[in-house]
């Protein structure tokens, strides 16, 4: 049986020996045997022990919750990677809800919103992060696009902003409409509703040309927070758009 030294198993799990040694010292890792000089000698089962350990740390539980479920005898290695599973399944459906309130937040910042941090948390929902402008500036302040937007939007209300995004769901339901009706994204049906999306942007933020929303539909299916919010909408649906935007973008500039 192969044994593995503190050393070595913190280069293995990248942990400190620190961490390890804290571990031993409340019992929540004690390694399976000693050197006759006193040193610690881990096994196998000590480095599964470990990687759970790690598992329910990144998710969050305190050093004491995490003794008290491995330590259960109740509950078999099964039952172990069956809970691992739903904590996994759970953490990955609210990451695609930041990812899609990321989307908002930077397509709002893009345009140019002028509201007050309330008002951005009311129109824009409750994870909604001011953090998120800054980024969006760096990318795209420097064009003609964001300048228009800032003046445009600059004279908005609140109530505008509702309006927006009142047309906005609408928009959302039409694209989710007609990519369930089956119609291919270089169908007259699918080109309409992304020629609707391109205007809806040029009536409101800024003249949205035709190379600008091909490149709009890049970002939808290469930047995941911008695929998440549509695929969200119905899966799919980010490539099928890119695909209409882009198709539709081709037979104008034909």
């Amino acid at each position: 049986m192969s044994t593995y030294s503190v050393g070595q198993v913190a280069a293995i799990a990248k942990v400190t020996v620190r961490t390890l040694h804290h571990y031993d010292e409340i019992g929540l890792l004690s390694p399976s045997g000693r050197t006759p000089a006193g040193y610690r000698r881990y096994e196998d089962a000590d480095l599964d022990r470990l990687q759970q350990i790690l598992f329910y740390r990144e998710l969050g539980f305190s050093l004491e919750e995490i003794a008290s479920i491995l330590d259960d005898d109740s509950v078999s290695p099964t039952e172990h990677l069956r809970r691992q599973h739903q904590l996994i399944t759970s953490r990955i459906a609210q990451l695609q809800e930041m990812a899609a309130a990321v989307e908002q937040a930077m397509e709002a910042r893009r345009m140019g919103i002028q509201l007050t941090p309330e008002e951005k948390f009311e129109v824009f929902g409750a994870d909604y992060q001011e953090s998120w402008e800054t980024e969006a500036e760096q990318r795209w302040g420097h064009t003609e696009a964001w300048k228009q937007s800032q003046q445009r939007t600059g004279q908005y209300s609140k109530a505008d902003w509702q309006r927006i995004q009142a047309e906005t769901e609408s928009l959302n339901s039409r694209l989710v409409e007609v990519f369930r009706s089956g119609a291919a994204a270089d169908s007259a049906e699918a080109m309409e509703a992304a020629e609707a999306h391109r205007r809806h942007i040029s009536g409101n933020f800024y003249d949205c040309t035709y190379e600008i929303h091909r490149g709009i539909a890049g970002m939808y299916v290469g930047d995941p927070r911008f695929t998440a919010t549509y695929e969200k909408l119905a899966v799919g649906l980010a490539q099928w758009l890119h695909d209409a935007m882009v198709a539709n973008a081709d037979a104008h500039q034909a």
